[in-house]
């Protein structure tokens, strides 16, 4: 029952933005600027609800034995996540959506694989996030329950639906067919499950160092929100939209933590 419960949460995030790719066959136009901003604002709600609920809170909690130390493990492993999450996008081409100038080394890489490689590498911090919960959880490690974290993989699923959408609409709109958008925007979850297991077959290794793991994890995710997602989220006409969107995506994981952990 649990090897189940433990592969459905591998999966779940890969789902939803399998889901969100979809858009591509339900609309037939580009994705208005209203519904881009609302689904971006939402997106970084939930990222920064799980980064505090699900990662930085049940990292101080267990070393609350440390008394007023017991931060420093978070602190130290969230400012790692921020650093790592630089340096990837220092060393790796990539183009942000609404943007023509490409980030990070020069390359011969086309638009479209710049635009799914920025996405792809962003979600690595979130596949690390399910993966490190799971892990917890699969060990016993005060504080993570199995349903909280499968609650991390529903949220981060739920707010990888507007994001393969947001990827998917973009490259329709560019001149690449359905099935080709909907593959391109599918593929930039598939490092999730993979970055996940990845965490999990070293979480042997991992556990004695599991604060840092869980403040790297949110450092990471929050960086993206940072990075990426707010400034698309805020830039030009309707960032109201987004900030509503931001408002719904935060209490949803909020809650989604709290009543299923």
């Amino acid at each position: 029952m649990q090897y189940s419960i433990l592969t459905a949460g591998l999966l779940i995030p890969l789902l939803g933005t399998m889901l969100g790719a979809a858009f591509v066959f339900l609309m037939k136009q580009q994705m208005s600027v209203p519904l881009q901003k609302s689904l971006l604002g939402f997106a970084s709600g939930v990222m920064v609800a799980a980064s505090v609920w699900s990662l930085l809170l049940p990292a101080i909690e267990q070393c609350a034995a440390d008394g007023r130390w017991a931060v420093v493990p978070a602190a130290v492993g969230f400012l790692l996540g921020m650093g790592f999450l630089l340096l990837i996008d220092e060393l790796t081409p990539h183009l942000h959506l609404g943007t023509d100038t490409p980030e990070g080394p020069r390359s011969h890489l086309s638009r479209t694989a710049m635009l799914a490689l920025a996405v792809t590498i962003h979600n690595l911090p979130e596949g690390m996030a399910v993966g490190v919960v799971l892990a917890g959880a699969w060990n016993g490690t005060a504080g993570i329950t199995l349903a909280s974290a499968i609650a991390v993989s529903v949220g981060i699923a739920i707010q990888n639906v507007p994001e393969g959408a947001i990827i998917s609409m973009p490259m329709r709109a560019a001149g690449n067919s359905r099935w080709r958008s909907f593959a391109l925007g599918s593929l930039s979850g598939a490092v999730e499950p993979v970055g996940a297991l990845a965490v999990m077959l070293l979480s042997s290794w991992l556990l004695p160092i599991l604060p840092y793991m869980l403040a790297f994890a949110a450092g990471a995710m929050i960086y993206v929100v940072i990075e990426e997602l707010i400034p698309e989220a805020s830039s030009g006409q309707h960032s109201n939209h987004s900030t509503i969107g931001f408002a719904l995506g935060f209490v949803l994981m909020m809650v989604l933590d709290v009543v299923l952990g």
